[in-house]
């Protein structure tokens, strides 16, 4: 009884620990502002598809023209951009370097130039990188130094 009893125990906590991991991994909203959505032009540095999140680097220039140099998760991970349609060849041809696009942004809660990109739109208007939700209230923060940085109380 007492062995059986060890392990159950020992399953559950094994059970735990895994959905823990599970948990932590999906916090989007621990590590960004993704209250305040914010939209910039930008240019692609780099795109890389990789797993668990593509990322990407890209470059904004300030109102004085200085040119900021950015660093963000880029979208879902590439099990659900492929089921949408964008596979590695496509997404990588639609974000090579030196394309100009349209960032929808939630900047990392620490502030600097990290953020996660909330949507994608080419020059177009059309969105790149599979079909994101509208952000009617996204600020415009083009040519804005820094763009929009979370205030302290902001990071919760």
């Amino acid at each position: 009884m007492r062995n059986h009893l060890t392990k159950s125990l020992g399953l559950l906590a094994c059970l735990l620990f895994v959905a823990a991991l599970g948990w932590a991994h999906h916090g989007t909203a621990t590590s960004y502002d993704t209250e305040h959505v914010w939209t910039t032009w930008a240019t692609v540095v780099e795109f890389r598809y990789l797993n668990p999140h593509p990322s990407l680097l890209f470059e904004r220039t300030d109102k004085s023209g200085k040119v900021e140099k950015w660093e963000a998760e880029a979208g879902d991970n590439p099990s659900q951009l492929a089921r949408a349609g964008w596979t590695k060849s496509r997404s990588t041809e639609a974000l090579k370097p030196g394309t100009r696009v349209k960032l929808y942004l939630s900047t990392a809660r620490a502030g600097g130039h990290l953020a996660v990109v909330e949507k994608f739109e080419n020059e177009k208007g059309e969105p790149i990188l599979g079909d994101r939700r509208e952000y009617p209230n996204a600020l415009d923060m083009d040519g804005v130094p820094g763009g929009y940085q979370p205030k302290p109380e902001s990071s919760k």
